[in-house]
């Protein structure tokens, strides 16, 4: 929800244009917010007839809203962007990802699939990790993260060696999960590292090349989830080379854990401070702004409450990471508390931005 709201306000930014339909993006949250709600009762009481099919039916429409939203708005710009062409890309993606999950829920009762759905769910996972999350991030941010800090720094032919490769990777991580070739998963595996690598390149470029040289904390938060996209793709590495089999089950959970509570939460908490801000004080004070004095976006959110939840943050992801590998499991619920914390926080901070009252020349007014 938070990432296809993000993208909705940020894509103008990105391609230099205009959003293609409104409509299509209030009917994309319409049936989202219907459909996940009721998929996640139906996975909670385990009904896997009509109540999960029903949710699952309801966020691929919604879904498919979105893409189309997104491709019209993407292509129908005159002026190219290898940006937006990651977005659109990421999107089809998403599309893909939520089609399997799907087909894997209907295959619970109707068994259209040759195997039963927990075979599958590796290829859904990985084609939303790497097709959507991957694509999205590293097309978005490598447009926003040189804007924020008014970098000069630009490399097309890199982000178009990234795109490929990435799509290398994600046609041999589809192949080596049908046909279970573990030479050719070792390819996608070498091929992402390969991306992430160059893309931390950029934006070591970006910052190095960077005009503002004070780093505010929502865009270190942001910069801290590239390096910590490293660490489950090196794990898995690791992993797939020492051939580790009697770890299987704790290596994934933990790989899981790393994307999911590492990667795209600290992007999440970093990049909601720096977006959010903006589109309040875009709705509140835009057409008042030259007539006095009115806060800036940053002014919106409290940044003490920042600092302290992102302190939380990382502790809580660093204790639950040593609990899990020493097996401590006072340690790992001490890093859990820490991550509730972050999530109270992180609330905390965006129900301050949305409910910020109006005020100009020091009046404030609802």
């Amino acid at each position: 929800m938070i990432i296809l709201g993000a993208s909705y306000q940020l894509l103008p930014v990105i391609i230099e244009g205009e959003l293609d339909s409104e409509r299509f993006a209030y009917l994309s949250f319409g049936f989202l917010a219907i459909g996940i709600p009721i998929l996640v009762y139906a996975f909670y009481i385990f009904h896997t007839g009509w109540l999960m099919q029903l949710g699952a039916v309801m966020i691929n429409i919604g879904i498919l809203f979105y893409v189309t939203n997104v491709l019209s708005s993407v292509f129908k710009k005159r002026k190219f962007s290898i940006f937006g062409l990651f977005i659109a890309l990421s999107s089809l993606w998403l599309f893909a990802t939520t089609i399997i999950g799907l087909l894997l829920v209907f295959n619970f009762t109707k068994f259209i699939l040759h195997s039963n759905s927990l075979e599958y769910l590796s290829l859904h996972a990985h084609v939303g990790i790497i097709g959507w999350f991957l694509l999205l991030v590293i097309g978005a941010s490598s447009r926003l993260i040189p804007m924020f800090m008014i970098s000069k720094y630009s490399n097309t032919n890199l982000l178009w060696f990234i795109l490929i490769s990435l799509h290398v990777a994600i046609g041999a991580f589809i192949i080596s999960d049908r046909l279970s070739i573990k030479w050719i998963q070792g390819i996608s595996i070498f091929f992402i590292l390969i991306c992430l690598f160059l893309y931390l390149f950029y934006n070591y470029k970006a910052y190095k090349q960077r005009i503002r040289k004070k780093i505010d904390w929502p865009v270190a938060l942001s910069l801290l989830s590239n390096a910590l996209m490293i660490l489950p793709v090196v794990l898995i590495f690791l992993f797939h080379q020492l051939n580790l089999k009697i770890l299987n089950n704790e290596i994934y959970i933990l790989y899981g854990f790393q994307i999911f509570f590492g990667w795209l939460t600290a992007m999440i908490l970093g990049m909601t401070f720096k977006t959010l801000p903006f589109i309040v004080w875009n709705i509140k004070y835009s057409k008042i702004a030259h007539k006095g004095k009115v806060p800036a976006p940053k002014d919106l959110f409290q940044n003490e409450i920042m600092i302290t939840m992102t302190i939380s943050y990382i502790l809580g992801f660093v204790l639950f990471i040593i609990g899990y590998l020493s097996n401590l499991i006072f340690m790992i619920k001490i890093g859990v508390l820490f991550l509730l914390v972050t999530a109270v926080l992180y609330n905390w901070n965006v129900f301050k931005i949305i409910l910020h009252k109006k005020y100009n020349n020091g009046n404030k007014k609802q």
